[in-house]
């Protein structure tokens, strides 16, 4: 297997409320390419991820915000999922890390819901994005510009939309991480350990996922 990531340290920040598929997927081809990810969350506890509406699996946590910086990582991944974005919008020490990354300059990667949180840190203005489409008016607002497409690429941030689009947006997150033009291999690992109609399904099974529903 290919080692591009070799030595590369990557951020995942979230909390309950992820949208499994769009954490997990991205990890296990950041981790097969050779990168180290850690989960960084608001406390220690292990968080709880959903499929849709219903409660999944969780995730143990290495490593709280509070004992963080960006300086320790060479990028930062930003998984979906409308509640754990929202909850980490509110969190004054992850838009602060959010900040610092693009202060920096590292590669952002973020998928969905979690625009949201790039919002909230002020580093969207200027900036051309996707995300699932129910925040299109916020990014407006936020001074971005909104386009429909799986994957978008504007400097050092990666965004897509949705579930279906993980194979377009791993491939792109691998490539800006590495500074390689490895899409065509990203795109060929991920399809041949999941099937393109694996993914479509838990698309349609999990969509609008990361759309609260009205009683939430």
């Amino acid at each position: 297997m290919a080692r591009e990531l070799e030595g590369i340290r990557i951020a995942c920040m979230a909390t309950d409320g992820v949208e499994q598929i769009e954490m997990e997927e991205p990890v296990e081809a950041l981790e097969g390419f050779g990168a180290r990810v850690d989960l960084i969350s608001i406390d220690s506890r292990p968080i709880q991820a959903f499929r849709h509406f219903d409660k999944s699996r969780t995730f143990g946590v290495d490593k709280t915000i509070a004992e963080v910086s960006a300086d320790a990582y060479d990028a930062l991944f930003l998984p979906g999922g409308a509640l754990n974005a929202d909850r980490l919008r509110t969190e004054r020490g992850a838009v602060e890390l959010v900040q610092d990354f693009f202060a920096q300059g590292k590669p952002v990667a973020a998928i969905c819901h979690a625009p949201w949180i790039l919002l909230e840190a002020n580093e969207v203005a200027g900036r051309t994005l996707t995300s699932w489409p129910s925040l299109r008016t916020d990014i407006r607002n936020g001074g971005g510009r909104w386009v429909d497409k799986e994957v978008k690429v504007d400097g050092c941030l990666v965004t897509s939309r949705k579930p279906a689009d993980l194979p377009a947006f791993i491939a792109k997150v691998i490539e800006l991480f590495a500074g390689l033009p490895a899409e065509g291999r990203a795109r060929d690992l991920y399809r041949s350990a999941k099937a393109a109609d694996e993914v479509e399904a838990a698309s349609r099974a999990s969509f609008p996922a990361s759309d609260s529903p009205s009683h939430w």
